[in-house]
């Protein structure tokens, strides 16, 4: 991946192939750029491109098409460039986070330019990836320990207005809509679930866990607050205090470093606030690490629905948890067993292929 590009340089070629897909412009945690590698692989003449704004201070994750910000946002000829571009090489676009492709052109509405797309003989999708239709109002009244509860996050408003936004163009648009994690599905029940993918043989490790006196948990809570930080540390005070565990909080690593952070752990501790799992626990399961979480019985069977087994991530919430990581401690070798499973569920379940499938129909769209 190069560096954002003012003009038309970094610009990628399109192979010829019957099917041409276009991913943005989110690419958050390199889902954009995966899913197309993934459909790349899986589906016969395909090839796709993902395309994202450079944020400053962001991570810097692969993506094929790098813009600045600015000229994402507000340059207007660009825009229209990158619209030639979209319409004469591609047959498949898919927006990603209900966000615009062509900044403020079209008044930062992908319905609007779903339209346009369609008009021009595009097929079109969209996927959701979590807070762009997480309703706050409907999450709080389904999960005990929601994070849009109480004040505990400032900006549960805003994000309000925008999920319900978001939700009403996602159901006046015409193509089919995906979700990233199925508990979005309790916003999106029209939705069809395509898993995060995760490249499983970069978390690749030899080192099994639970081997050490004194085990290493890890939390690397993205938003401390809605990942349930709080309720961690609370409920590992007094194992931490008495020397039972090493506890170690990452933020801010960038995410090549990851890997490591991961491979040195034993536990690694998820999220308590969602009710779900994202790209985070499924890197950590790959890493081979024995992973906790809070997931919601609405996830846990769509998890298992797909064929590959019960999801492998050990349940808790802010209540227990604590106990949790003692039963842990206490059967280490059920621990390194559950380790495993979790391997093999990342393996069979995000490592691209089922998401591919998922896309197929979609990507076919169009080309009998």
């Amino acid at each position: 991946m190069g560096g954002p590009d003012d003009g038309d340089e970094g610009r990628p070629a399109v192979p010829d192939t019957a099917v041409r897909l276009f991913v943005g412009p989110a690419n958050f945690a390199g889902q954009g750029y995966l899913w197309a590698r993934a459909v790349e692989r899986s589906v016969p003449d395909v090839s796709a491109v993902s395309f994202a704004p450079h944020v400053p201070g962001a991570f810097d994750f692969p993506v094929d098409y790098l813009v600045p910000q600015a000229t994402y946002l507000d340059d207007f000829e660009f825009h229209e460039r990158l619209l030639a571009y979209v319409r004469g090489q591609f047959t498949h676009v898919l927006f990603e986070a209900a966000r615009p492709l062509f900044g403020r052109s079209y008044g930062l509405n992908f319905l609007t330019e779903s339209k346009l797309l369609t008009r021009a003989g595009l097929a079109v999708a969209v996927i959701a990836h979590g807070t762009d239709v997480r309703l706050p109002s409907r999450h709080a009244a389904a999960y005990d320990y929601s994070p849009f509860r109480g004040d505990l996050v400032p900006e549960t408003p805003l994000l309000e207005d925008r999920a319900a936004r978001n939700i009403a163009r996602i159901d006046a648009f015409s193509g089919p809509a995906f979700v990233s994690t199925p508990d979005l599905l309790l916003d999106l029940p029209e939705a069809t679930w395509c898993p995060v993918v995760v490249d499983v043989d970069r978390w690749h490790t030899d080192v099994p866990p639970m081997q050490r006196k004194v085990p290493v948990v890890v939390h690397a809570p993205s938003k401390s607050h809605v990942k349930g930080t709080d309720l961690v540390e609370t409920a590992l005070a007094d194992l931490v205090a008495r020397g039972a565990i090493e506890y170690r909080r990452i933020e801010g690593v960038p995410a090549a470093e990851m890997t490591r952070v991961y491979t040195e752990a034993d536990i690694v501790l998820d999220q308590f606030r969602l009710g779900s799992y994202g790209v985070a626990a499924c890197e950590a399961m790959a890493a081979g690490r024995v992973v906790v979480g809070n997931v919601s019985d609405l996830v846990r069977e769509h998890a298992t629905s797909v064929g590959a087994g019960e999801l492998p991530i050990i349940q808790a919430d802010g209540s227990d948890l604590a106990s949790v990581i003692e039963s842990i401690i206490d059967d280490p070798t059920t621990a390194r067993t559950r380790a495993a499973d979790g391997l093999g569920y990342v393996r069979a379940v995000h490592d691209g292929s089922i998401s591919a499938g998922i896309l197929r129909n979609f990507l076919e769209e169009g080309q009998q």
